[in-house]
């Protein structure tokens, strides 16, 4: 499910891919805004309303922090262009979104988005817009954001039943 719906993103959000020097930047960028669509698409695909709300609780918990960090550390850019280098927003896009889908779908879902996410660490690292430091700091907020939000997506419910002297068991499975 998600690296069809990874690719189909991939291809449509995907720069001119022969910018030169700028490639891996791009894709960095490109892929900071398909893993967390990749994860938000995947909760309706799913029909998982309660995976959306942790979504969305994560994500707002995530960006909060992040963004409330980058103004009051100020910490400049690698490459001087302003003091928001601290932490890197891009990749706690990246890896909150990932932690989402590996908490939440399972470890086989979330592989190729976590290969993702660590190219968009890579990606800011190499455009010169952050230090490791920054990089590691955005996917430790992410990361944690999900792991506190998100609980397992569970496909089949078992519950007891009783009724006018008849008892049982009702199995549901979620297609």
């Amino acid at each position: 499910m998600f690296n069809r719906l990874t690719l189909i993103i991939f291809l449509c959000f995907t720069p001119n891919l022969t910018a030169g020097e700028k490639t891996i930047e791009y894709l960095g960028d490109a892929l900071a805004v398909m893993i967390p669509a990749s994860a938000y698409v995947s909760t309706f695909y799913m029909d998982d309303h309660d995976g959306q709300i942790q979504f969305y609780k994560s994500i707002a918990t995530s960006t909060a922090t992040t963004f409330a960090l980058k103004y009051t550390v100020k910490r400049e850019r690698p490459d001087g262009s302003n003091d928001r280098s601290f932490p890197s927003a891009h990749t706690m896009f990246a890896f909150q979104s990932a932690t989402f889908i590996h908490q939440r779908y399972g470890f086989t879902y979330a592989i190729a988005a976590y290969l993702g996410a660590t190219f968009v660490g890579y990606s800011r690292i190499e455009a010169d817009k952050h230090y490791l430091s920054d990089v590691l700091a955005g996917a430790a907020i992410g990361s944690l954001s999900s792991w506190f939000f998100t609980d397992r997506y569970k496909s089949i419910s078992l519950q007891p039943m009783a009724k006018e002297g008849a008892y049982g068991v009702i199995l549901a499975y979620r297609w």
